[in-house]
């Protein structure tokens, strides 16, 4: 892998995190970033790529491997741009989205040869300054190669990404974006309808919005990504998302009939076929949505406990990346949510919190 060039077009969170492995373990791999120019100046100054071209043209040219870490409707247009250039024969094309139907689609319109890519790693937080190299540890790396001929080409790309420390997958790009749609896309689209649902309920009930502090707020967490991805993952994915919501909406009439009915036999055969389904899940894996590393914590109401936790977390070197008070039981201890990049870090704060205080730690 020593002496190839390589192209990251989004040096945000995916892309910087890439960056960042790829260095680690080939640091004989030369990085070209392309990006904003308030991002590509953190990108140099941290040493997170080797160059910022003056030509974008330039360094593609010159680039052995072609990353397209930017949203999707982006990623159409460079692969649309690259196709323009006299690229070198030999160079992969590769990208970071959800969705690769269409991606391949252009890429096989303009001859071009691309390798879909999904690394299912994300985090609460976005940009540059979020880049981590522990982002992908044990989460999936998806690869959609087209052709059987590609195979030697995935296999360079295995090797570029080796310090990801990702599990690989290879799926067909069609397979790919019908379990994204069903796993990520469509809850990310229940979770919003959910939001706006209960958001009827503030001006008649002022206390609703209090209560919704708890598990209702979890469960809707997605609701809180990015607008614009969203729009375009939806737009890029559209027909299969338009099949998963009628096949919800079929299930969702079922329920509504067996209520109707008063069928309390089927109801309860109904959550017991969920529980089942759900508990044979995987515990251990990063899936398609984000793990949430939450610790909760029960605090005494006083001045100075939440100083006290994050204090000790500081200590420790251990960082948040959010913490907030839910406001669900009243006159008792308050229960501080904690959260934080990785299981790794999420185990050691909740062993340091034990060891050193007298507050109870529990998982979600």
């Amino acid at each position: 892998m020593s002496k190839q060039n390589m192209m990251i077009i989004g040096l945000g969170l995916i892309g910087s995190s890439l960056a960042v492995c790829i260095k680690k373990e080939h640091p004989d791999v030369f990085l070209y970033g392309w990006d904003h120019e308030k991002t590509s100046k953190i990108a140099k100054e941290n040493k997170i790529v080797d160059q910022i071209p003056q030509d974008f043209a330039e360094a593609a040219i010159n680039s052995d491997v072609i990353l397209l870490a930017v949203p999707i409707m982006t990623a159409q247009h460079y692969l649309k741009k690259l196709a323009e250039l006299p690229l070198k024969k030999e160079v992969i094309i590769t990208d970071t989205g959800s969705t690769k139907q269409k991606m391949v689609e252009i890429a096989n319109f303009h001859h071009l040869n691309f390798i879909g890519g999904h690394p299912m790693a994300g985090s609460h937080k976005s940009g540059i300054l979020a880049c981590d190299e522990f982002l992908f540890e044990n989460a999936y790396y998806i690869f959609t190669p087209l052709y059987k001929e590609q195979k030697y080409q995935v296999e360079q790309l295995k090797k570029l990404f080796l310090g990801t420390r990702a599990k690989y997958v290879l799926l067909k790009p069609e397979e790919h974006d019908e379990i994204t749609g069903m796993l990520s896309h469509l809850p990310h689209i229940i979770a919003s309808a959910l939001v706006e649902q209960a958001d009827f309920l503030n001006p008649k009930y002022p206390r609703a919005q209090q209560l919704a502090a708890g598990g209702f707020r979890d469960i809707t967490r997605i609701a809180s990504s990015d607008p614009q991805m969203w729009t375009d993952i939806l737009l890029s994915n559209r027909q299969i998302l338009l099949e998963l919501i009628e096949k919800w909406q079929i299930k969702v009439s079922e329920i509504s009939t067996l209520l109707k009915a008063g069928d309390s036999k089927q109801i309860q055969q109904f959550f017991s076929n969920a529980k089942s389904l759900r508990d044979r899940l995987p515990i251990d894996d990063k899936g398609a949505i984000p793990a949430f590393y939450d610790l909760f914590v029960d605090v005494l109401d006083q001045p100075g406990s939440i100083a006290e936790i994050t204090g000790l977390l500081g200590k420790f070197q251990i960082s948040l990346t959010n913490i907030k008070i839910l406001e669900t039981r009243e006159e008792i201890s308050g229960v501080l949510q904690l959260t934080f990049k990785t299981e790794r870090e999420l185990q050691a704060a909740k062993a340091h919190i034990e060891e050193n205080t007298d507050y109870d730690c529990r998982f979600a």
